[in-house]
């Protein structure tokens, strides 16, 4: 039986991983698309439409929101903005997680206009 369980166990986390890889090879949703500017990401700053920039990259998260192991209230005060050291510190000195940075593909959607 132990032996059942530390096989399920490792089967699971190798399917984790396996998920993770393929969602960060997935290609963005950019296709081409014109930069977004600053102005245009200040209107997506709230809960219904929460995008961000992260090293010049344009996230939606808004169907992230709810899965973020942080209260919502977390994000919800970098949306609509750049947020680049708010994710490099998590606005506490920490670094977010390999896994956090590894969720970010999913979510890009363009470039930020420079």
């Amino acid at each position: 039986m132990k032996r059942a369980v530390t096989i399920a166990t490792i089967a699971f986390w190798i399917a984790v991983a396996a998920l993770n890889l393929m969602a960060a090879r997935e290609p963005a949703a950019v296709g081409g698309a014109p930069p977004f500017t600053l102005g245009e990401l200040a209107r997506h700053a709230g809960a219904t439409s929460c995008w961000m920039a992260i090293d010049g990259v344009v996230y939606d998260f808004t169907d992230y929101l709810p899965q973020h192991p942080a209260p919502e209230a977390v994000m919800l005060r970098h949306c609509g903005k750049e947020a680049t050291e708010a994710f490099r510190t998590k606005d506490v000195g920490r670094p977010h997680s390999p896994h956090a940075a590894g969720l970010l593909p999913r979510y890009r959607i363009g470039e930020l206009a420079r």
